[in-house]
């Protein structure tokens, strides 16, 4: 029994930037409704969210590669980049990544920003309410990434915010006060942009008060993660109506 154990237990490799505090903590928890998963983390140095040229560098494509090398080692099943940087340099960078993780690794690789897009466009989703910690520049460049696939944010909401660290020290009632005003507007669906912001413990409880359905970074990494190497995610409790969706 042993052995099968081992041979059905699927893994799924994470990168995270290196001064996130939210996303291991978090995807652990989500995932342990699923015992045939394991988890395992690597990380490239990300200290700043802005559009300076030392903050852009840090998404250099050979730091993101050597973190997916050294996962390979592990020998998972699949790699997930669970940043959102791609929201702000164009989800052209995302897909070019996993193609160059797939080559140097032979590993199928997602992000959670191809994720997040990938599940809005299957649902037909098109207007959406933005949730992030970053500031206004950031913001623009993600709205305008968003809409060249389509999406429009119609109603956004952000804390202006560069050091990484600090994000993850943003409260519950921080991330529900935006919440709540961009529902207001009523958007098709709402996203929460940051895989260092504590929205995923918030989506069900959100989701239950203003009945529409939220779309969090840290889960959509992790579900893009799951339906890359073939793990049933529907029966996620804690997940949000997205694990319904089919995408």
């Amino acid at each position: 029994m042993a052995v099968e154990h081992r041979l059905t237990r699927k893994r799924l490799g994470i990168i995270t930037p290196s001064s996130n505090t939210v996303l291991e903590p978090v995807v652990t928890g989500l995932a342990a409704e699923l015992p045939n998963l394991s988890l395992h983390f690597a990380r490239f140095r990300v200290t700043e969210i802005s559009l300076s040229q030392a903050s852009l560098k840090q998404f250099e494509t050979r730091d993101i590669l050597e973190a997916a090398r050294l996962l390979s080692d592990a020998r998972v099943d699949g790699i997930n980049w669970s940043g959102t940087s791609a929201s702000w340099l164009g989800l052209e960078r995302d897909r070019a990544l996993c193609a160059a993780i797939l080559e140097e690794t032979g590993i199928p690789a997602t992000t959670a920003t191809l994720s997040m897009v990938e599940a809005l466009h299957a649902q037909g989703v098109r207007r959406v309410g933005l949730v992030t910690p970053y500031v206004k520049n950031v913001q623009e460049r993600i709205i305008e990434t968003f809409a060249k696939e389509s999406i429009d944010v119609m109603v956004e909401r952000h804390l202006s915010l560069t050091e990484n660290l600090m994000v993850a020290e943003t409260t519950d009632d921080q991330i529900l006060g935006m919440v709540e005003q961009v529902g207001a507007s009523r958007p098709e669906a709402i996203l929460i942009l940051c895989t260092n912001l504590k929205g995923a413990p918030l989506v069900r409880a959100i989701e239950r008060k203003l009945k529409l359905p939220v779309l969090d970074s840290v889960v959509l990494g992790l579900l893009g993660g799951l339906r890359s190497i073939s793990v049933d995610f529907s029966h996620l409790s804690r997940a949000g109506q997205v694990c319904e969706w089919k995408w």
